[in-house]
């Protein structure tokens, strides 16, 4: 089926051609918009009045503006088009006055004759290729108009020049599919009447009812391979990282709390512990969970394992240093260039620890999905 037929599924990947250039972009086939960066619409911008369509693309690989899909609670947040030192407004292509219009809108207390449709696509990191993220309205159940919309400072350049850009949260509502029919009736301006519209979107429409796109994973024991690189070309990532501190444990403590941040872009501080009093842990940090006013910060231990990927992995006994020193209420971090090892894997999953494992295989893909290509992440660890 071609790219102007074809319907949007979730996950599924919608590729271009093969050019080397701006012409493999599959988006302008796909749903009709232009083939330029940022926000991409159908309509007159930035009106919500005048706007059909809106997508809204990501390639996860920015560390200073870290859009993020949590796919458990069906929430994505993307940060705003303003990533030089300007007013927060003044972007070329209107993203930042396109979000505050969102929003504004979201927040109204009456229902919405019209509203722009929100396609969220990610990059696969192959060519131009897209993948399908899911239908998205602004906003949160549990998040108010001072949580769901916010202006954030950055600083940029040799004078620390201040400026503002808005991080913003999307819910992905529960529609597994949008129809080719639908997007046609989008097109002509009927995104509302038409009788193709899901009712999870005309419900959040009506009423501001959120029906989230829920994914929980599953619980299950990652074997050897499955925590490690099996191509040459990821194996060549992790080794830029086991090359450079195999031989300094201490050294690659630092490097794990940068990669750490990555992996899970809302740990707030992280302090590295002295090698001859970590107590069996690393680093001591804290990671946020919500929003505003109503966050709170949950400490966490961090301990860092540069083994070899080709040797051994981390056993029991390292695993249980870790949980050992573990105080109340914290949760353990524990992040290795190698693979926890099976016994260890399945005493941790079947007596549920709190313990986040960053293996070799997701530090790799971290990297990809952050930094970009090789060339970008030996760049990045040579920072390091």
């Amino acid at each position: 089926m071609s790219l102007t037929d074809a319907e949007l599924i979730v996950d599924h990947i919608y590729g271009g051609s093969r050019n080397g250039n701006s012409s493999d972009d599959p988006l302008p086939q796909l749903l009709g918009v232009d083939n330029g960066a940022g926000f991409r619409h159908l309509g007159k911008r930035p009106g919500i009045d005048t706007l059909k369509l809106l997508v809204l693309k990501s390639n996860f690989n920015d560390p200073d503006w870290p859009d993020n899909l949590d796919t458990e609670s069906g929430q994505f947040i993307y940060y705003g088009d303003n990533k030089t030192a300007r007013g927060i407004h003044d972007t070329p292509r209107q993203g930042n006055l396109i979000l505050r219009n969102l929003f504004d809108a979201r927040h109204s207390p009456t229902s919405l004759d019209h509203f722009p449709v929100i396609l969220l696509f990610g990059g696969t990191g192959q060519y131009r290729d897209v993948k399908f993220l899911g239908l998205a309205v602004p906003g949160a159940q549990s998040l108010s108009s001072d949580d769901d919309l916010v202006a954030i400072w950055r600083a940029k350049g040799s004078n620390n020049t201040r400026f503002q850009n808005y991080k913003s949260i999307f819910t992905i509502l529960d529609v597994p599919v949008v129809s080719r029919k639908w997007l046609n009736d989008i097109k002509t301006g009927k995104a509302v009447s038409s009788a193709h519209a899901p009712r999870a979107w005309l419900e959040w429409l009506s009423g501001r009812k959120y029906s989230p796109l829920y994914a929980p994973h599953s619980i299950d024991i990652r074997n050897k391979e499955q925590q490690l690189p099996q191509s040459v070309e990821d194996y060549k990532i992790l080794s830029l990282i086991h090359d450079k501190y195999g031989k300094n444990p201490f050294a690659f403590e630092a490097a794990a709390v940068e990669i750490a941040r990555l992996f899970m872009p809302d740990i707030k501080q992280c302090d590295i512990t002295r090698p001859w009093r970590d107590g069996g842990r690393d680093a001591i940090g804290g990671y946020g969970i919500g929003t505003g006013k109503s966050a709170i910060e949950v400490e966490f231990a961090l301990e860092a394992k540069c083994y070899d990927p080709n040797g051994k992995g981390v056993g029991v006994k390292e695993l249980s240093r870790l949980l050992s020193r573990l105080r109340h209420r914290q949760f353990g971090i524990l992040i290795t260039t190698s693979y926890l090892a099976s016994q260890a894997y399945t005493e941790l999953k079947e007596d549920k620890h709190p313990v986040v494992i960053i293996s070799g295989i997701d530090i790799v893909d971290t990297l990809k999905s952050r930094i970009g290509s090789i060339e970008a992440i030996s760049k990045w660890v040579s920072t390091l």
